[in-house]
């Protein structure tokens, strides 16, 4: 099967590593995949596994830029793909202007609109999505959302992000030590990890405050942000403010998270928005028990006090009170382990790899007589 993706851009962010994976997934089980990304930030280029020349960029100078479009449209027109695959709304709206005759399947990694441009973009983008053979979401809370807001295609789907368990798994209690030693934490020190690009919907300052008030209880909390971003300074200012700026670590971006998240005893997102967080199963593949706002597909993911905790988003008081009973290392380490089970039961990576392939191939056997390929139907000769 012949596959052609197409992102954005190629930044570091949670939908441009599913489009990834899954290209070089798909190609690795023997399909034809190609990748396109729209604006020319390839942050991520070098984890895509694909033949050299099957990767290309097409150099939007804006937002809609139609040079863009028509470079796309050629490409599609040369590679003649059985399916394309478009990540999030930008990239969507690039490959159904460019009149992509394959089946087109948009993955939708987002759940909220965060400000008035949002909206407008997405009322633009509606029509889109309706004209996509599939719309693939990541959890079901976020279908529902969305389907209120008249935002569905003509085949809607729900499909688990997923991680791989072999890549992601428990570190040894010496490995973790060493870590955390090399990184200034002392063995009692509870160690809250954020992973994330410290945007403002990621609300990284409220795990700052969290690690204050915990510490004002006799906690020793300590806060490691594995990642950057546009809220790094006011990170850093609350930091001071609240007098933890010692107890307060970035990383600043890393190709290679799992030793920072295998330091940590917890990994705390305090997002006003997500959709399903993949550092959150990246982090309960390790072993780690989250401590999520409950936003998105996080209580799909999370069962609260079983494999780790949710709190209303916002509410500073009651993320301090989760995190505090993971003072009790003998319960942190009990969630970190039903953590791993459900990621191992529900979210691996595989399984969510077969689930795409399997709808990817019968959008390819029902492609239009226009694509040169019909469905037989039940008595045809």
């Amino acid at each position: 099967m012949k596959l052609l993706f197409v992102t954005g851009s190629l930044v570091h962010g949670g939908a441009e590593r599913h489009t990834i994976t899954l290209a070089n997934r798909l190609a690795e089980r023997g399909h034809d995949c190609a990748a396109v990304y729209v604006k020319n930030d390839p942050s991520q280029l070098e984890r895509l596994r694909l033949p050299e020349g099957r990767v290309s960029c097409l150099h939007a100078a804006r937002y809609l830029d139609f040079a863009a479009v028509a470079r796309l449209r050629d490409l599609f027109d040369k590679a003649r793909p059985g399916a394309v695959v478009a990540a999030n709304p930008y990239a969507l709206m690039y490959a159904s202007l460019a009149g992509a005759r394959a089946p087109l399947m948009a993955t939708f990694h987002s759940n909220r609109l965060l400000n008035a441009k949002e909206a407008l973009q997405m009322a633009y983008y509606r029509p889109f999505f309706w004209s996509a053979r599939c719309v693939v979401f990541v959890c079901e809370r976020q279908r529902a959302h969305w389907r209120r807001r008249l935002v569905f295609g003509r085949r809607n789907e729900v499909i688990y992000n997923g991680v791989d368990t072999a890549h992601w798994r428990p570190w040894s209690g010496d490995e973790r030590e060493a870590l955390r030693g090399a990184l200034g934490f002392g063995r009692g020190d509870l160690v809250l990890g954020m992973s994330a690009v410290l945007r403002p919907e990621k609300n990284p300052v409220q795990l700052v405050e969290a690690v204050a008030s915990l510490r004002l209880r006799g906690v020793p909390a300590r806060a490691l942000f594995i990642g950057d971003g546009p809220m790094r300074a006011a990170v850093e200012e609350r930091s001071r403010t609240l007098g933890v700026a010692a107890d307060v670590a970035i990383t600043g971006l890393q190709r290679e998270v799992r030793p920072f998240l295998a330091a940590c005893d917890a990994l705390v997102l305090c997002s006003s928005t997500e959709a399903l967080s993949l550092a959150a199963l990246e982090a309960m593949a390790l072993g780690k028990p989250v401590v999520h706002s409950d936003v998105g597909g996080a209580a799909e993911l999370v069962q609260d006090g079983e494999n780790g905790f949710l709190f209303a988003a916002g509410d500073t008081p009651a993320l301090v009170e989760r995190l505090a009973r993971l003072a009790d290392r003998g319960l942190a380490r009990r969630l970190g382990e039903r953590a791993r089970a459900a990621v191992e039961t529900a979210f691996s990576e595989r399984s969510m790899v077969e689930r795409y392939e399997r709808i990817l191939i019968e959008l390819d056997t029902a492609r239009t007589p226009h694509g040169n390929k019909v469905r037989r139907t039940a008595g045809a000769h």
